[in-house]
């Protein structure tokens, strides 16, 4: 049985539902604009919803983005159960994120919280990203940053606490194939800071204090509001074939 998600205030966020006159790149990975998405994972069901905000700046472009990930999984099926019994119909994991881009100059921020249920486990960074010079059709985001790890005692015991904190580099790539078609390989590496002997010995399981992940997406852009995607993710411990595998439909208000 999973546990009660802990909650985490938010400004306020509340979705327009009147178009905006621009749209942006959508396969932008510092675009900012209103959006809402729907997903179909292996793990069940992903809904997304973001919201640009004033920043005050007039080069500064923001917005709040939040997921609620792997609702009914089990009633859609589409993992062997007895491989994957974490898999259910209650919520796996939610993520906030709140992202600022630069628009003189390509640079850009964001805080990244993500909450995994069934573990009781936070994990929040915060990262700066800047835009390369494009080439050709290849497009690069290099980014770096730090974070930390709040985790529930399970046996009730100590309640939470901060096991640890972790380093992040990374990319965020894209190769430009058509006006409609794109695709995004995004490789992070983390890798504990500091911590407990045993966060600092196996912060992500099985005596590993770093990580590297993959994503990969194949996009497509059905209007200049919409597109529809497919992710795959895994890492260096986790096959491609046992990772999280979706597709999404994003629209841009």
């Amino acid at each position: 049985m999973k546990k009660t998600l802990l909650l985490i205030s938010l400004p306020l966020f509340s979705l327009s539902c009147i178009a905006e006159e621009t749209t942006q790149d959508m396969s932008d990975p510092l675009a900012v604009y209103t959006q809402a998405g729907f997903g179909i994972t292996d793990k069940g069901i992903n809904l997304k919803v973001g919201q640009t905000y004033d920043t005050g700046n007039a080069d500064t472009a923001a917005m709040n983005i939040i997921e609620l990930k792997g609702i009914g999984g089990e009633l859609l099926n589409l993992r062997n159960l007895d491989d994957y019994p974490s898999v259910d119909d209650s919520i796996d994991s939610f993520r906030f994120r709140n992202f600022s881009a630069n628009m003189k100059n390509g640079s850009g921020h964001q805080i990244d919280m993500s909450y995994d249920v069934e573990t009781e486990t936070l994990s929040s960074s915060y990262s700066i990203i800047q835009t390369l010079p494009k080439m050709g059709i290849f497009s690069f985001f290099p980014l770096a940053g730090a974070g930390v790890t709040i985790q529930n005692d399970q046996t009730g015991a100590n309640g939470y606490s901060i096991p640890g904190t972790f380093a992040l580099v990374g990319m965020y790539a894209k190769a430009q194939l058509t006006d409609k078609i794109w695709i995004n390989y995004n490789p992070m590496y983390m890798s504990a800071l500091s911590g407990s002997d045993n966060y600092k010995e196996s912060a992500y399981g099985n005596g590993n204090s770093d990580i590297l992940t993959h994503e990969f997406a194949i996009s497509y852009q059905i209007n200049p509001r919409s597109n529809i995607r497919y992710f795959a993710n895994w890492n260096e411990y986790t096959d491609i074939s046992k990772g999280d595998h979706r597709i999404e439909y994003n629209y841009q208000f």
